[in-house]
């Protein structure tokens, strides 16, 4: 039988706790995929990066590898730069197997291990609580689509008195804003949920951005939700789409894929060629820095 290993794709992050949540999560699927090798590798900002990472598996000996996601939502890093890595290496080593599954997507154990993450900052949920689900942000309307989704869906099933999306960088609106149009709807507490698997500048500044505006209203309690991590369902979650990958239906949603629909206010992007805008960064933030790492990348 031929070996095979699971690689866990992740953006990186210029903040070590990031990187070390990150591999210790992956330790930690590691010891639930009985038969697999696992590895991990960074977009940017951590080592290996991806293409590294599936040369040096190949060196090893691996003859299959099952490339994950290790994200949320599918933006343009599901649907461009990780599968631009994927099959540039392919190309190059047509002799290895390369299989890519999809995103974790809008998800019940995902839905339920927030709803449980929720409830460690308040374990009696109130009507007069405002939840406040934080997404990263990105330039794909149907990924931060997920994140207003996801909030009504918190917002119903929790019986909170409201729910508001907000996102910490590139879409609108932004936590500052998002928190202070909050503060007055006139909702007695408001709890903060960063819809993130793992830390990082920017879940630092969510919570940050959490303490300035909560100064600004004293007379309303602020709270602040854990992000996912190592819930034991999101471990599962990672499980069920390397099992798609096995039974050969790791397919995306892409009913409202802006490169495949043409979507309102993104008519340019509609067959845009499948590139990596990740390319000539490859191990930025580590000890290969590039003399001009882009500035829009804030993990």
């Amino acid at each position: 039988m031929r070996r095979t290993a699971v690689l866990i794709c992740g953006h990186g992050s210029r903040d070590p706790e990031a990187i070390a949540e990150f591999e210790s999560f992956a330790a930690a699927l590691r010891g639930k995929l009985g038969g697999y090798e696992v590895a991990t590798a960074y977009l940017e900002f951590a080592r290996p990066v991806i293409g590294d990472a599936l040369k040096a598996l190949s060196r090893q000996g691996v003859r299959r590898i099952l490339a994950v996601p290790g994200m949320l939502f599918a933006a343009s890093h599901v649907k461009n730069d990780l599968p631009w890595e994927v099959n540039s290496f392919a190309a190059e080593e047509p002799e290895v197997e390369v299989r890519f599954g999809r995103d974790l997507a809008i998800d019940d154990k995902l839905l339920r291990a927030a709803a449980e993450r929720i409830a460690e900052a308040e374990d009696d949920t109130h009507e007069d609580t405002l939840l406040l689900v934080v997404g990263r942000g990105t330039n794909d309307p149907d990924a931060n689509s997920n994140i207003a989704k996801l909030a009504r869906m918190l917002w119903e099933g929790m019986g909170f008195g409201w729910a508001e999306a907000a996102y910490s960088g590139v879409a609108h609106p932004r936590v500052g804003a998002a928190l202070k149009r909050a503060a007055r709807l006139g909702f007695r507490r408001i709890l903060v949920f960063p819809y993130f698997l793992f830390t990082g500048v920017l879940v630092k500044r969510i919570y940050a951005e959490t303490d300035r505006v909560a100064a600004e209203f004293p007379e309303i309690a602020f709270s602040k939700a854990p992000y996912l991590n190592d819930h034991p369902l999101v471990l599962e979650a990672f499980r069920d789409r390397i099992a798609e990958i096995e039974e050969g239906n790791p397919a995306m949603n892409c009913q409202f894929c802006k490169y495949r629909v043409q979507i309102v206010g993104y008519e340019k992007d509609l067959h845009a060629a499948q590139e990596a805008h990740h390319h000539h960064v490859r191990g930025a933030g580590t000890d290969a820095d590039p003399p001009h790492p882009p500035h829009h990348h804030h993990r």
